[in-house]
């Protein structure tokens, strides 16, 4: 081999080298992980933060129930001979009727501020504050912290004063281990890939898949499986040295089985029953996710919404007299499929009839989602501010043909 050769040789070594390198420390990010300092009446912790025994991941969902109904007081009182006629009255008839969701994903957050009882103040990156009350089971749960020097503080809901959310340095010396990724199929040709949470319930890859095998039971460490794919009651699945296991027996593997959520930052969180679920295909991820900095500062909804008798009303907007920014989400159905998606990834909303919507987000995939009030006659209708003008305008849902979103 000539000198020049050897040199040429010397050269792509090294370039291989560095790209091995860089593509293993592109892998090793854990910047998609939640993070931040918890306050204590007693003490601070800062680390990776997992809610419960559940949420770890910026994408993941955060819910609680707004307690501010002062939009409720801006909807007019049905006329009692017609819906074309509106007395303004603040005794809204939805007032003390309806709970109003909030949904949102972890990396949206900049802070909670505890108020005692089940009551938080949320703050976001705008400077604006949302007030909510427990509506599930993300307000009064334990909450992790994976402390650097203490390992896990398992911080009891009660003596937490507040928590503030900061982003996540690239690598951490500790996690509570590394999500699930993979691509998810549909009985309908639905296909999607990003962070998996299977059961509603097992998120990380050191979790295990439990079930009944031929020769007894089994419990398999998702990192150690390829695929699952559902065969009626129960899953076919195969692990990494090419074993296929029929496994039955538990809601792991049969139509028990509360639900398959996958994230898709082009579309929100899509949660597959087990009738709608054909088969996960697992892979390994580059990153652990969206970054706390990925979540833009919120803005507030603005948008033209078009009525059935032809005309036009332009401004902000208050979607189902509850939602006003653009990271919180729409929630319907299609197929057995559930979809939660934020407002700034949908690009206009056009009802069909009292139980379906059709929605076509910014990426071009258009959806036809019912079972949900979002997207039903069920929607407590729009409340749209023209600018320049004191007073907003209401418009029944029965009567919007399109909202289109800024």
């Amino acid at each position: 081999m000539t000198i020049s050769k050897r040199i040429v040789w010397i050269i792509a070594g090294i370039a291989v080298a560095f790209l091995a390198f860089a593509v293993e420390s592109h892998a090793q990010s854990h910047e998609g992980f939640i993070y931040g300092k918890v306050y204590t009446n007693r003490s601070t912790y800062t680390g990776p933060i997992r809610w419960g025994k559940e949420e770890v991941l910026w994408s993941d969902i955060f819910n609680a129930a707004k307690t501010d109904r002062s939009y409720d007081r801006l909807v007019p009182k049905k006329d009692s001979e017609s819906w074309s006629n509106y007395t303004w009255n603040l005794g809204s008839i939805w007032e003390n009727s309806t709970t109003h969701q909030f949904t949102c994903q972890f990396g949206n957050i900049k802070e909670m501020i505890m108020m005692g009882g089940d009551e938080v103040v949320i703050k976001l990156k705008n400077g604006g504050e949302i007030r909510v009350e427990d509506n599930g089971n993300d307000i009064g749960e334990k909450v992790q912290v994976l402390d650097p020097e203490l390992g896990v503080i398992n911080v009891d809901w009660d003596n937490i004063d507040r928590i503030e959310f900061l982003p996540t340095p690239t690598r951490l010396n500790q996690t509570f281990g590394m999500p699930i990724y993979g691509t998810i199929e549909g009985t309908r040709r639905e296909k999607y890939t990003g962070f998996i949470v299977w059961d509603n319930d097992e998120r990380l890859s050191i979790d295990k898949l439990d079930g009944d095998s031929e020769d007894g039971d089994v419990s398999i460490a998702f990192s150690e499986i390829v695929s699952i794919e559902r065969r009626g009651n129960s899953s076919l699945v195969t692990t990494k040295s090419g074993r296929e296991l029929r496994l039955t027996g538990s809601n792991d593997v049969d139509d028990d089985n509360r639900g398959i959520f996958v994230v898709s930052p082009e579309v929100g969180v899509i949660k597959f029953s087990w009738e709608a679920f054909r088969k996960l295909t697992l892979a390994t991820p580059t990153t652990t996710g969206m970054k706390f900095d990925d979540f833009a500062t919120p803005k507030l909804l603005t948008g033209t919404v078009s009525r059935l008798d032809g005309s036009d009303v332009k401004g902000q907007i208050v979607f189902d007299i509850d939602e006003t920014v653009d990271f919180e989400m729409i929630e319907g159905e299609e197929n057995g499929i559930e979809y939660m998606i934020p407002i700034k990834n949908i690009k206009s909303i056009t009802p069909k009839n009292y139980d379906y919507s059709q929605v076509d987000l910014v990426n071009g995939q258009s959806l036809v989602l019912g079972e949900g009030r979002d997207v039903s006659g069920q929607n407590a209708g729009v409340l749209v501010f023209p600018k320049g003008k004191k007073d907003p305008v209401y418009i029944y849902w029965r009567r919007v043909n399109q909202i289109t979103f800024d």
